[in-house]
């Protein structure tokens, strides 16, 4: 059942549109109770949704650009192939993680991305089925503002030990 899905017939059933970071998505929830302007510290003073929730899909086209929001993340698997996610830390770490079905080969099915983690992911490049589809959950919940888009070349200067991943997770299959 699952395994027949196409990437093009699981973006229409889950209404799924092209992002501008993360392959394709729909939002699915914001919260309607707001953390009042003031409840929060800056860059967050004029308040924000309680939480947000979406789903995304990403293919060997259509990977999760380099990009880091203000909060806390909570990246899940929900189906298809496993996702390689590179997180650049705050600390001047780097972090390779696979977001999958496979317990036992170490993948996780829920991947906690800290506030201001620069990260980026694509599907392995060994994928069976070529997409991954997950969620994103975000406290609070996430406004444009939060997002930036990382660049590339400062960033790989910054942490030369996975320049080249890092260059390579940008390039999709048909870049």
């Amino acid at each position: 059942m699952i395994d027949d899905l196409t990437a093009d017939e699981l973006r229409g059933l889950l209404k799924l549109e092209p992002h501008a970071t993360c392959g394709f998505v729909r939002v699915t929830f914001i919260s309607e109770k707001r953390i009042v302007p003031g409840g929060l510290p800056p860059p967050f003073a004029n308040g924000r949704p309680a939480g947000s929730a979406l789903y995304f899909m990403v293919t060997p086209d259509a990977h999760v650009r380099l990009h880091r929001i203000r909060y806390d993340q909570l990246y899940h698997y929900y189906l298809g192939d496993p996702l390689e996610v590179l997180m650049l830390h705050a600390d001047g770490t780097s972090e390779h993680v696979i977001v999958g079905p496979d317990l036992r080969g170490g993948q996780l099915v829920q991947l906690f991305i800290p506030g201001n983690t620069f990260h980026t992911a694509r599907v392995i490049p060994e994928s069976f089925r070529g997409w991954f589809l997950g969620a994103s959950t975000e406290w609070p919940g996430v406004e444009p503002a939060d997002v930036e888009i990382g660049d590339v070349e400062a960033l790989a200067a910054k942490y030369p030990d996975v320049a080249d991943d890092l260059r390579a997770f940008q390039q999709g299959s048909g870049d």
